[in-house]
């Protein structure tokens, strides 16, 4: 699986991209949001406050429930504004 990262949470997580092999038990965004904050301090700062994120997997805009599998691409970023 591909994870990018974009904006402040690619600063967090100190890399703009990374090929991952999550658990069997990672089936869903939150899912792999939540296995992702295990992998290091900067991971856990970047997805601290889920709530704070956008994702979209295989560049289709993405809720927390949507599921992921391996070979998927999926994308974290901060909620965009307009004005």
């Amino acid at each position: 699986m591909k994870v990018l990262y974009f904006a402040w949470v690619r600063q967090k997580v100190g890399a703009a991209e990374e090929d991952v092999s999550p658990p069997p038990e990672v089936r869903d965004v939150a899912g792999l949001i939540a296995w992702l904050a295990t992998r290091s301090p900067g991971h856990a700062a970047a997805f601290a406050d889920a709530r704070q994120l956008r994702a979209a997997v295989n560049q289709e805009f993405a809720p927390p429930d949507a599921p992921v599998a391996p070979g998927d691409e999926v994308a974290f970023f901060p909620p965009v504004t307009g004005g």
